[in-house]
């Protein structure tokens, strides 16, 4: 009964994020959020009294995905300031694939200044790229050359601007090449010379999408192609 009732919870904040990534706080309704679950209003009531509180589930969604996937990759071994890298390629993507992401930033735009606003996404977002900008200095990553404050507004900047690219009509692939962009010009700048040469710009391989429609083998996606 436990699990049957945390696959409806789950199923409630996914049906939320697509809701108010699609339609924004305002105009998604519970009764419409409740139909794309698949389940009744009465179920939605039982895990969330109000919309705020699905609002802040889909927020707090976001954060523990993003929490997750700094900590994989810094767990796997990556140093911090690839593990910045690979989180802004992380970010690119799952802006078009995992609606708690592209919600969460649009609950923030949207709710700011009322009761019911819950995190700030906005803040957890940089707060995550700054943080592990101040690990990789730290860890003598970054050229110590006294401009920290500089170099942390400037990556700060361009880790915002992947969501403002990510919300136009720019395909995927572009996306992933001006990220991938991005880097191969900061990196050289932030790091000492010849050091660039240890860090990849590029999007991991296990973060490539699958292939688009029609299935047609292409060397920049994973080997999920037939």
């Amino acid at each position: 009964m436990q699990e049957r009732s945390e696959r409806t919870r789950r199923k409630l904040v996914h049906a939320g994020a697509e809701m108010f990534h699609r339609n924004g706080y305002a105009n998604a309704t519970l009764g419409g959020i409740a139909a794309f679950a698949g389940v009744t209003k009465g179920a939605l009531y039982f895990h969330f009294a109000s919309k705020d509180e699905l609002a802040e589930a889909v927020q707090l969604r976001g954060r523990a995905l993003l929490d997750e996937t700094v900590r994989e990759r810094l767990d796997a071994g990556l140093s911090p300031l690839q593990t910045l890298v690979d989180t802004t390629h992380w970010m690119a993507r799952t802006l078009r694939e995992e609606p708690a992401i592209p919600a969460s930033f649009r609950l923030t735009k949207e709710c700011a200044g009322l009761p019911q606003a819950g995190p700030d996404f906005h803040q957890i977002w940089l707060a995550a790229v700054c943080g592990l900008l101040r690990q990789a200095r730290d860890a003598g990553e970054l050229r110590a050359d006294g401009r920290w404050e500089s170099v942390e507004s400037l990556v700060a900047a361009a880790a915002s601007g992947i969501e403002a690219m990510a919300g136009t009509a720019m395909p995927y692939a572009e996306l992933q090449r001006r990220v991938s962009a991005l880097w191969s010009l900061l990196l050289p700048i932030l790091v000492p010379e010849g050091a660039v040469r240890e860090l990849r710009s590029d999007v991991p391989a296990p973060d490539l999408p699958a292939c688009p429609a029609g299935g047609a083998p292409d060397h920049r996606y994973r080997t999920v192609c037939h």
